[in-house]
């Protein structure tokens, strides 16, 4: 179906599911984890695991791919056949891969370039990618699906809880979320992203059970009566609090299409922690 060839690229932190990457062909940028000794590639040489068994150690930092790297993989999308790429990255109001992108884009010679800046995190931005492929299969055209992107950037929201503000303070990327919670009033923030793609607090409750109830409504209210949507359940070292959401939630989501799971990527869990929950639904119909 794809007369157009166009290619689906994603950064790491968008979540896309192995899956989909692999029944999608779509090609990943990984993004970078930062020890002191030695750096590795966002889901390629290291694990979301590691990660968290590293944390009392050392709290490595995160940053962009190299632009040599990202230059590597347009060239194996252009050797590969095609001749358009839809690129799909995490807000551009929470990392600097999207802006690189686009200035690597603008100086490619032969490949034409859509790249959507999300506005989101995680699933909240893969589920664009996953989309733009089942769009691309329906056989849409490259500009109608471009289009269709840009419009259902605010259809998808992200509610997520951390265990602790250390993580996204440590990283710098606690945005307009208040970093001055007590611990001994045990305040708990749900973050989302705002119209500018910059965390900011949603909602805030005390406690930690209080904090995961009100994460779920929170979700079963964005998605209210729509008829079709997407849901997601992701995690931080924290797969059985998962499992047990999803038991709860998915029969209250009667009009799911696509349903996600997983554990946050390396670097994403980097900047949350263990203990996180984040619960997506991304709208697909009114």
């Amino acid at each position: 179906m794809n007369k157009e060839k166009i290619a689906i690229l994603v950064d790491s932190c968008c979540n896309v599911p192995q899956e989909f990457v692999d029944k999608y062909g779509m090609y990943v940028i990984p993004l970078k984890v930062l020890y002191k000794d030695r750096e590795y590639m966002d889901g390629v040489d290291i694990t979301a695991e590691e990660v968290y068994r590293g944390l009392e150690k050392e709290i490595p930092k995160t940053s962009l791919p190299s632009g040599e790297h990202i230059q590597k993989i347009l060239d194996r999308i252009k050797a590969d056949g095609y001749e358009k790429v839809i690129a799909v990255t995490i807000s551009s109001g929470l990392s600097g891969t999207n802006n690189m992108i686009n200035l690597l884009a603008k100086n490619y010679e032969g490949l034409e370039f859509f790249v959507l800046d999300t506005k989101n995190i995680s699933i909240g931005s893969g589920f664009h990618a996953i989309q733009a492929a089942r769009y691309l299969e329906a056989g849409m055209s490259y500009q109608a699906i471009c289009e269709k992107l840009e419009k259902e950037v605010m259809n998808c929201k992200v509610f997520f809880v951390v265990e602790t503000l250390e993580y996204l303070q440590k990283g710098g990327r606690i945005g307009l979320v208040a970093s001055l919670f007590g611990n001994a009033l045990h305040l708990k923030p749900i973050i989302s992203c705002n119209e500018d793609g910059v965390y900011y607090t949603v909602a805030k409750v005390r406690g930690r059970k209080q904090s995961i109830s009100k994460t779920k409504e929170l979700a079963l209210q964005f998605a209210g009566n729509h008829k079709k949507y997407n849901v997601s359940i992701m995690h931080g070292d924290a797969a059985a609090l998962c499992e047990e959401i999803k038991q709860d939630l998915l029969p209250k989501l009667p009009y799911m299409d696509v349903f996600v799971s997983d554990q946050v990527s390396p670097a994403l869990g980097v900047h949350t922690g263990p203990g996180t929950i984040g619960i997506c639904i991304q709208v697909l119909e009114d």
